[in-house]
């Protein structure tokens, strides 16, 4: 994680002055465009792999200028500077995604938040529709004018309250649904449905404990969430450098045969009674 000395910005004075010039979507190689962005488009055209772009964030990016102290107060002090930060951020991620989504045809998009710790997110629900929400609205807007029909949030740590604002502003689908924060991805599933695709959901710390943690961890409910679908397997973040490749190895060797018998290693977790359905 970084460790901050300072934030490069305190004030609508350090926005006007050192944020907001470097966020002019007019910049020169912004992003792709004439002959380039066509030959680019030609070379995606007949992939085997699914592509989608990042298409902004209107808490996480904020959060990363001021703080999460200074963000907080802001929000009651200056709202109107928060307000046209967001509308900026939202017009620089539609200036830029606009030509490109006319070119290619993408497979789905993300969103970067990462907003939330172990007890919830680092604003209310609340404060999030207040600011964040309709500047959201504009980019998911465009994806799906797109056709771009899968947008995910990327946001570490409890989301769970912030679900329902996702859904409403188009997005269907989270990760990474970090265990260590308490998030439950069958409690999410049954609740949500496959209105909410998930991604994630795997404790990375079982994977340094060897196989017995990863078979509990794994089989208590991967197996379960493959069968329901609109589920992507993977840990809950990065994995970790206590991890041995050995362990890693039986993590993967579990893993494939998880997804190509979910049926069966489902059946082998309520055996052993990691899983009560």
């Amino acid at each position: 994680m970084p460790e901050w000395i300072e934030y490069p910005m305190k004030n609508r004075d350090d926005w006007e002055r050192i944020i907001k010039p470097r966020l002019d979507p007019k910049i020169s190689g912004r992003c792709p465009q004439g002959a380039g962005l066509q030959h680019y488009a030609e070379q995606v055209r007949h992939r085997d792999y699914p592509l989608g772009p990042w298409c902004g964030s209107f808490y996480g990016h904020p959060r990363s200028y001021l703080g999460v102290e200074r963000i907080s107060v802001m929000f009651y002090d200056d709202p109107g500077l928060i307000h046209e930060m967001c509308d900026h951020l939202a017009e620089l991620a539609v200036q830029t995604l606009t030509p490109i989504l006319a070119a290619v045809q993408f497979d789905f998009a993300f969103i970067w938040e990462d907003m939330a710790g172990k007890a919830g997110p680092l604003c209310s629900p609340a404060t999030y529709r207040e600011f964040c929400l309709e500047p959201l609205k504009r980019v998911t807007s465009l994806l799906h004018k797109h056709g771009v029909r899968h947008i995910i949030v990327d946001s570490d740590g409890n989301n769970d309250v912030l679900i329902p604002l996702w859904l409403e502003a188009g997005i269907n689908g989270l990760r990474p649904f970090e265990i260590a924060a308490n998030c439950d991805a069958v409690a999410t599933r049954q609740k949500f449905g496959k209105d909410l695709i998930i991604q994630g959901a795997i404790d990375k710390r079982a994977l340094a404990k060897g196989p017995e943690a990863m078979d509990r961890e794994v089989l208590a409910k991967v197996p379960w969430l493959c069968l329901q679908g609109g589920y992507f397997p993977q840990v809950d973040h990065l994995v970790p450098p206590d991890v041995s490749l050995e362990n890693y190895r039986y993590y993967s060797r579990l893993m494939r045969n998880v997804v190509e018998d979910s049926g069966t290693l489902s059946c082998r977790g309520q055996k052993k009674g990691y899983w009560n359905p």
